[in-house]
């Protein structure tokens, strides 16, 4: 099993030293699946509400997180991000959205965590924009999708959720 690469030899958390890792093209893809009630995914799918177009402010929230993780997960490092995607779809048969991230960059260290913190934020952006209609909206199944790049290689995971129209 390996060990943290964030603590010291006596078990202290530190930035793990990135300066001798080649530079290499990184990607991540991360997932969440908000719930809504019947009401409020009906007016998410009409488009009926007082404040504007909720997608378009989620996406928008998810990039501004991945660009500053660095700033909000404290032994992150600060990555220059050459790409960053936000999908959402809705998901007819039970009444949730699928929020996808996509990261890239090159760079010495992964964007794991650059696109988790993106899945995360959006999702938290369309619970503060509908909280006012529902206030028992579920957030959960926020996991990483894959990760490609660096030593420790390709990681896929088996659990993606799949889209249903």
């Amino acid at each position: 099993m390996n060990s943290f690469n964030h603590l010291n030899q006596q078990g202290e958390a530190h930035m793990t030293k990135i300066s001798h890792k080649p530079t290499t093209r990184r990607q991540a893809s991360a997932q969440a699946i908000v719930h809504f009630n019947h009401d409020t995914f009906k007016r998410l799918l009409e488009g009926v509400h007082p404040k504007g177009d909720i997608f378009a402010a989620a996406r928008i929230a998810g990039i501004v997180a991945a660009k500053k993780t660095s700033e909000l997960i404290p032994l992150c490092h600060p990555l220059a991000l050459s790409h960053i995607t936000i999908d959402i779809s809705p998901q007819l048969l039970d009444q949730t959205l699928l929020i996808c991230s996509h990261c890239e960059t090159m760079g010495q260290t992964g964007v794991e965590m650059e696109a988790l913190t993106a899945v995360s934020v959006a999702s938290l952006t369309i619970y503060d924009m509908c909280k006012s209609i529902q206030k028992d909206i579920w957030i959960g199944s926020v996991h990483l999708l894959e990760k490609s790049g660096g030593v420790s290689g390709q990681f896929k995971t088996n659990s993606k959720r799949e889209v249903v129209l």
